[in-house]
């Protein structure tokens, strides 16, 4: 590394270090300074000043929005695997106000994982309802939902602003038991856009399959998280080999 490369690497990480302070000190949702005042600020170019700040946005320090800046990241909701809670419930336990926009809602031919997942006869129609989940306004995850077409009331229901478990309840469908598998993806450019994410970043993706009392499938969800603002928090216990399972939702 030459001296200019030594040097660039320094001024870079001393504003990190000054970005860090200021992130230590305000609150989420601040807003903090341009790369624009960044370079005018420390006398380097605007390059420099944006590789520090992409730095710490991929560290989920620092928030940046198309056309609006940049500000200090919100803290990452957390859920606890231990619980089966719909997005509504759970949001409304941290005190968020949950809330969806609505993408597509209507009954299709069922794919035949959905088949598989819900137990359904080959050929079948499901209800299919996309939505972008969000918390306390901003973008968390597009969540796709499959239900039997029995439920097919649900599309005159508010989706957007009502509880889907609420209204599958009053119906008879209250879930029991649930399953998931967690895995994770780079974000498609399409995703990106409804996320309000600035580049392609990482996504926590959860398959869900939901059982009535009879252990009959009634729903299935595929949910992409950004993972910056969402964490999954899993209870393992240990079995009688030393072995750790995770805990069964209860």
């Amino acid at each position: 590394m030459n001296n200019q490369d030594e040097s660039h690497e320094a001024r870079y990480q001393e504003i990190e270090r000054w970005l860090r302070d200021l992130v230590l000190r305000g609150a989420p949702g601040d807003a903090l300074p341009s790369e624009s005042d960044l370079a005018q600020r420390f006398g380097v170019s605007r390059m420099t000043a944006r590789q520090a700040m992409q730095n710490l946005a991929q560290e989920g320090l620092i928030s940046r929005r198309r056309g609006a800046g940049s500000y200090i990241a919100q803290r990452p909701l957390h859920r606890r695997e231990s619980t089966l809670m719909s997005f509504t419930d759970d949001m409304r336990r941290r005190g968020v106000v949950a809330s969806s926009q609505l993408l597509d809602a209507r009954l299709r031919s069922a794919t035949a994982g959905e088949i598989e997942a819900l137990r359904l006869p080959e050929a079948s129609r499901v209800v299919a309802i996309s939505r972008i989940r969000l918390a306390d306004g901003v973008p968390l995850a597009v969540e796709h939902v499959a239900l039997p077409a029995e439920c097919a009331g649900v599309l005159a229901e508010d989706l957007e602003s009502g509880s889907l478990h609420e209204y599958l309840h009053r119906r008879g469908w209250t879930p029991a038991l649930a399953r998931s598998w967690i895995g994770a993806r780079v974000a498609t450019p399409a995703e990106v856009r409804m996320l309000d994410m600035t580049s392609r970043g990482a996504l926590l993706v959860e398959r869900r399959i939901i059982y009535d009392q009879d252990h009959r499938p009634f729903e299935h969800t595929e949910t992409a998280y950004v993972a910056e603002r969402y964490v999954i928090d899993a209870t393992f216990a240990a079995t009688g080999s030393g072995t750790l399972t995770a805990a069964t939702p209860t």
